[in-house]
């Protein structure tokens, strides 16, 4: 039996019953849950660009996205040159979205006004994200639609109709399937023993130690999976990814976005300047800056910051520029990322075979499921991550990284994520415009301590990998860039 006070509501605070029925993961057909659903218009969506990839062509028309700008008028023009691409777009979501509430016995009348709203918000919110100093301040659009979000919703009374555009579950479901296609496991091969090595070895230590720290405060276990992986693997996606995988409590991964996105902004600064007071190389310090920042955006401006300073230094910072970002990237983008499907595996797993048949004080185990059971209960998004990570797996095997980067990743794997980023600003806006703050800070300073804990540990081993144990890898790295 599901508990579904632990599941991210599906709609406003004030959302009917059905939606919470809806959410549970009942129901064995595979057109019957939200989780198939998520899965087949995921995969619809991979195998078309796939289809389109192998023909020549590509899903860039539909998968638009804005283009960056300096200033508000490029951005005006932007959108208005685009106004096709974003109808055909907003026509794809609500028709496939309109199709799964629909078998779920859904009102479809009150989502698709409610979802145009969201979408309209949504091409705002993301145009801005294209501002070319978004990245300096930290402005990912998940990350602005979630602040905007809270800000409307706990200043403003939202009308009840509304919350059936609010499908938190249904776009974090769809987003992990997209998230899958752009992590194809080939990129383990192209990261290299080195890379993969130290970035198993963080993901483990820093989740452990978070999600350890977290119980002994007494966190429940699935919020403390959720600060685990968040701090682990990369921030904010594995945030939400986890928080679905263990059918985590809304307001869980809304503080855990907030203690990632903290610490993410902090680490800009201390990364660079921990690295230059102790003369690291470009390389090494672009492997520490990877290994223990929370964010991609957010570790891509420090490890830049850091290459233009060794640029400028007239010799003092040993290291090609260009080896802090590559570095970086090799660690965080590619080493620990791809951690986030082995989490969301492993987790769903767990939540399921134990801490759903557990008693709400963690007592012992009511009664074993048998595998029907397990299966019934299982997050079916996380098979659909699998299933698209292996497809762009077999299209990846056929390239080079070189020709990946070159062909693959403009043609396919680009269009997707920008759907994918579509579907995360879609469930970021619905979970701040369902959560109220008294729910965030109910939580208390214990999440901020078992988080902080995991930071210590997280800078403390990426440091000594990166400067001590693995250095030799990293300064060749550097020296032939």
């Amino acid at each position: 039996m599901s508990d579904t006070k632990h599941t991210l509501p599906a709609g406003g605070a004030h959302a009917p019953k059905t939606d919470a029925a809806r959410s549970t993961p009942g129901g064995r057909g595979l057109f019957s849950t939200e989780d198939w659903w998520a899965v087949w218009i995921g995969l619809l969506v991979v195998v078309i660009a796939l289809a389109l990839f192998a023909s020549g062509s590509s899903i860039k028309w539909l998968a638009v996205a804005p283009v960056k700008w300096t200033d508000a008028t490029q951005a005006v023009h932007d959108v208005v040159a685009h106004v096709p691409n974003y109808l055909a777009l907003f026509v794809v979501f609500a028709v496939l979205f309109s199709i799964g509430l629909g078998a779920l016995k859904q009102r479809i009348a009150h989502f698709v006004p409610s979802f145009a709203i969201l979408f309209i918000v949504s091409v705002l919110i993301f145009e801005l994200g294209a501002w070319v100093n978004a990245s300096k301040y930290n402005l990912e659009p998940p990350l602005v639609a979630l602040a905007l979000g809270l800000i409307i919703s706990n200043v403003f009374t939202l009308p009840a109709w509304f919350s059936a555009g609010l499908r938190v579950e249904f776009y974090i479901k769809v987003g992990i399937v997209l998230l899958g296609a752009t992590l194809p496991f080939t990129l383990l091969v192209w990261a290299g023993p080195v890379a993969v090595g130290q970035a198993t070895i963080v993901s483990l230590v820093t989740f452990f130690v978070i999600f350890f720290a977290g119980k002994a405060l007494g966190l429940d276990k699935r919020f403390a999976a959720v600060l685990g992986v968040g701090g682990a693997v990369c921030g904010v996606s594995a945030a939400i990814a986890i928080a679905g995988a263990v059918r985590a409590k809304r307001e869980y991964a809304s503080v855990a976005i907030t203690l990632v996105i903290l610490w993410a902004i902090v680490m800009i600064f201390v990364l660079p300047f921990a690295s230059r007071s102790l003369g690291l190389t470009t390389a090494v310090a672009g492997a520490w800056i990877g290994t223990s920042e929370f964010a991609d955006a957010a570790g891509i401006a420090a490890a830049q910051a850091y290459g233009d300073f060794a640029k400028h230094a007239g010799g003092a910072i040993a290291g090609a520029p260009e080896a802090s970002l590559q570095a970086f990237t090799l660690m965080k983008v590619v080493g620990r990322d791809i951690w986030i499907g082995i989490w969301a595996f492993l987790l769903a797993i767990v939540a399921t075979t134990r801490w759903e048949t557990e008693d709400d004080a963690g007592g012992a185990v009511k009664a074993k499921a048998d595998a029907g059971e397990i299966w019934a209960r299982f997050p079916k998004f996380v098979i659909g991550f699998v299933i698209a990570s292996a497809l762009v797996t077999w299209i990846a095997s056929h390239y080079t990284l070189a020709d990946y980067r070159k062909v693959v990743t403009p043609e396919l794997v680009a269009p997707i994520t920008a759907l994918r980023t579509w579907a995360f600003i879609f469930c970021f806006f619905s979970i701040g415009l369902t959560t109220r703050l008294r729910s965030l800070s109910a939580t208390g300073v214990k999440p901020f301590v078992a988080f902080t804990v995991g930071v210590a540990v997280n800078i403390a081993i990426g440091y000594a990998l990166s400067a001590h144990v693995f250095a030799p890898y990293w300064n060749s790295l550097g020296q032939g860039s």
